[in-house]
């Protein structure tokens, strides 16, 4: 098999470490409890929402330049709810991604859960979560598999994607993702979603209601 894919030219693409394990800010100002406890399953939309940031990279000359993208994603249809591109990795690129799922879905009043980092455990950011009507939880450290299914979600996206690629400008690289969440929300077919698309689920639930 090894000899066949060799002489087709056929490369599998290796999982990466994830060296972006859940971390606790230096100066947290508000610790919440592991109240989602990898209760990965919803019964409806907008129940609990996950949340985490990571970065991507590309190259100008010899040089490497960075992307952060946050997203929040839906534990019942796994659709993305709202995803922000930026070049800092700061409270602000969090919170616009928070408000923007929040203008979304106006009266979603999900469980909240992320990883203790500094921008989920600044407590303007729990000001937020709190004046939504949400409840905050958050992983325990170096316990990634507390906010697996986003980890997960990372993982996607890197290899089908970013993975053995080298992108080369910034508008490139931001496209890809862009259009790979669309991708990912409105056409790619999840076998634990009874073989539908996310947003397809999400519209099946609608429609049920």
């Amino acid at each position: 098999m090894l000899r066949i894919c060799r002489k087709k030219g056929i490369k599998s693409t290796i999982k990466y470490a994830n060296n972006g394990c859940t971390r606790q800010a230096k100066n947290a100002q508000y610790i919440a409890g592991n109240i989602l406890n990898r209760e990965f399953h919803a019964d409806a939309p907008n129940e609990k929402w996950l949340t985490d940031v990571t970065e991507f990279h590309y190259y100008i000359g010899i040089e490497k330049h960075k992307v952060y993208l946050s997203a929040i994603l839906d534990l019942y249809d796994r659709r993305i709810v709202s995803y922000v591109i930026n070049d800092r990795n700061d409270n602000a690129l969090v919170f616009k991604t928070f408000d923007a799922a929040l203008e979304a879905n106006p009266k979603a009043h999900p469980l909240f859960h992320s990883d203790r980092g500094f921008q989920y455990t600044n407590r303007v950011f729990h000001a937020k979560i709190e004046s939504a009507g949400m409840v905050q939880s958050m992983s325990r450290v170096a316990k990634c598999i507390d906010n697996g299914p986003m980890e997960g979600f990372w993982g996607i996206v890197k290899r089908e994607r970013y993975y053995g690629k080298r992108f080369t400008s910034r508008e490139t690289l931001v496209n890809m993702i862009a259009d790979y969440i669309d991708y990912y929300n409105n056409k790619r077919l999840q076998r634990n979603l009874g073989v539908v698309t996310p947003i397809e689920k999400y519209n099946m639930y609608l429609q049920a209601a």
